[in-house]
């Protein structure tokens, strides 16, 4: 049996979970330690994630109380790298302003000034299907590709990707594209040192998460020229708490968490997800974060 009740889950409604075996959320929902406490009051056996990332789930609380927590990876790897690509481009030809000035009537050319992405360098920071996908739209617009992975890849499909330390990825990269896991040894992996050893003029994009980025570094490095550009998908904050600058930089595009928001990914993510808890009820649990 299954209820859609239209609240998000937090501290708050946590108590409507009262009467069930299991909870089915997202990746914009509340599962902090309180709000786990609250479920385990309730009964609640199994948190089933319907996506991939998991960083908003108190994972020590819910192994604490023999909560099971499943998420759905690689539901929407394609879908994710075409929208990292198409911020790509418009932080590099100010689509999002251009957009603006034409909806004015203005039909100018002042400001609008991009670079050919052909033959520049693409730095994909990790590599799993996400990644993958975006390195290969890269390629196709006649770009080198580098990357850099906290685990080498040998599979001859990654033959096309230059492998590279951190380092030299930021020293050689015109456009740095992320595409890894917030993880406590992640966090904050972009701050102003890593801001620092990039080339002048990088467009940097991340569809991963906010956290990965200090975002007070990356305003710093907007406004120096440091940065050309940003296309950020993902803030730390969602949505924004008080007066965030990155939100009043002309060169940064921000999307509301959508990338990997099309009709096929939601269903592949819901279907995903149902199998999952099949398997689950089966007593063969799959995609299990918290075994």
């Amino acid at each position: 049996e299954i209820k859609f009740i239209e609240a998000n889950i937090h501290e708050e409604t946590a108590s409507l979970a009262k009467g069930y075996e299991a909870i089915c959320a997202f990746v914009n929902a509340d599962l902090s330690t309180k709000v786990i406490e609250e479920l385990h009051q309730q009964g609640v056996k199994l948190i089933l994630m319907r996506c991939a990332g998991y960083n908003n789930v108190d994972l020590k609380t819910a192994q604490k109380y023999g909560i099971k927590v499943l998420r759905v990876p690689g539901y929407s790897p394609e879908a994710v790298a075409e929208h990292a690509m198409a911020l790509a481009l418009t932080a590099n030809r100010h689509t999002h302003k251009a957009y603006i000035k034409c909806r004015e009537n203005n039909f100018t050319l002042n400001g609008l000034m991009g670079m050919n992405l052909y033959k520049k360098t693409a730095g994909i920071i990790g590599t799993g299907k996400i990644g993958q996908a975006m390195a290969r739209i890269c390629k196709g617009f006649g770009m080198r590709v580098i990357s850099y992975s906290r685990h080498k890849k040998t599979d001859p499909k990654y033959d096309f990707i230059e492998q590279v330390d951190f380092d030299t990825l930021l020293a050689e990269s015109d456009v740095i594209s992320i595409h890894a896991p917030l993880t406590p040894s992640t966090e904050d992996t972009f701050d102003a040192d890593a801001f620092a050893k990039m080339k002048d003029g990088t467009i940097l994009i991340n569809t991963a998460r906010g956290g990965l980025i200090v975002e007070e570094a990356l305003v710093d490095a907007l406004q120096s020229g440091k940065v050309y550009g940003a296309g950020l998908d993902v803030i730390r904050d969602e949505p924004p708490k008080g007066d965030n600058p990155l939100l009043h930089q002309d060169n940064a595009a921000i999307t509301a968490h959508i990338a990997w928001l099309t009709r096929a990914s939601r269903l592949r993510a819901i279907d995903i997800a149902i199998d999952n808890f099949k398997a689950y009820l089966r007593g063969e649990p799959v995609s299990v974060i918290n075994k």
